[in-house]
């Protein structure tokens, strides 16, 4: 959905190149999910941009909670500002409740960041940088998000994303 509707604006070009990496995390558990969170760190930024791009991280069991898989991310960031590497990688985060503060939750904003699973995307702030100055307003993609999904409607929307009802 993500590529297919463009809702992220570099998605398209890092998927047509195979550039993504996918990793599914193997265990369960903060020991489980800490030692495969740090080791898909290292490997993405001991990697080539032109080899992996960005890492997409799932963790099919342990995380259906979504205010356990968000007190799990507020972990995994910290761990990126003790080790001083908030300059050279952000998160983004989805989730198959995900559902934005202060937001009705029925509203369709929450699906631009559904996924099947629970899913933390590792992101090159470099590349990041560089694809928003090419954006006249990036504050405007998440609106515009939002927009494709409302002309799609309900139905389409949750048809594509099954796992995102609530």
């Amino acid at each position: 959905m993500v590529v297919g509707l463009n809702l992220c604006p570099f998605s398209h070009t890092v998927f047509a190149q195979d550039q993504i990496h996918y990793a599914v995390s193997p265990g369960v558990g903060d020991a489980h999910w800490k030692t495969f969170y740090v080791r898909q760190l290292r490997l993405l930024l001991d990697s080539e941009e032109t080899d992996i791009a960005t890492s997409l991280l799932m963790f099919p069991e342990g995380l259906e909670n979504f205010d356990d898989y968000l007190d799990v991310l507020d972990w995994f960031e910290e761990l990126l500002e003790q080790g001083d590497l908030t300059q050279h990688v952000q998160l983004a985060s989805f989730h198959p409740h995900y559902q934005f503060d202060e937001v009705a939750a029925d509203d369709l904003s929450h699906f631009t960041n559904r996924a099947p699973y629970p899913t933390i995307h590792l992101i090159r702030h470099a590349q990041m940088t560089k694809v928003l100055e090419q954006v006249a307003d990036p504050e405007q993609i998440y609106l515009d998000n939002i927009d494709s999904l409302e002309k799609l409607g309900r139905d389409k929307v949750e048809a594509m994303c099954p796992w995102g009802k609530k």
